[in-house]
């Protein structure tokens, strides 16, 4: 199974030098400041799939990898 390198983040600086993330259209954060100017250097240096890797962990919604298990404890029955 290969996974695409497209993860569905999107980035929009605004006008007062804000950056916004959405993942498929919806909001999912607002970088200002020093944040914000981070991250913009932080794009130009990197491709494509390290871009929306780079979203996914500021964003926090990335796969820790243990979701079949979470799924599966009594607990969560």
């Amino acid at each position: 199974m290969m996974m695409s390198d497209d993860l569905g983040f999107t980035f929009k600086r605004a006008k007062n030098g804000d950056v916004k993330i959405s993942h498929h259209g919806r909001p999912a954060t607002t970088l200002r400041g020093d944040k914000a100017t981070w991250f913009l250097e932080d794009m130009e240096t990197l491709d494509m799939a390290s871009q929306q890797q780079e979203m996914a962990r500021i964003t926090g919604n990335y796969r820790r990898g243990n979701e079949r298990t979470a799924k599966n404890h009594p607990r969560n029955q």
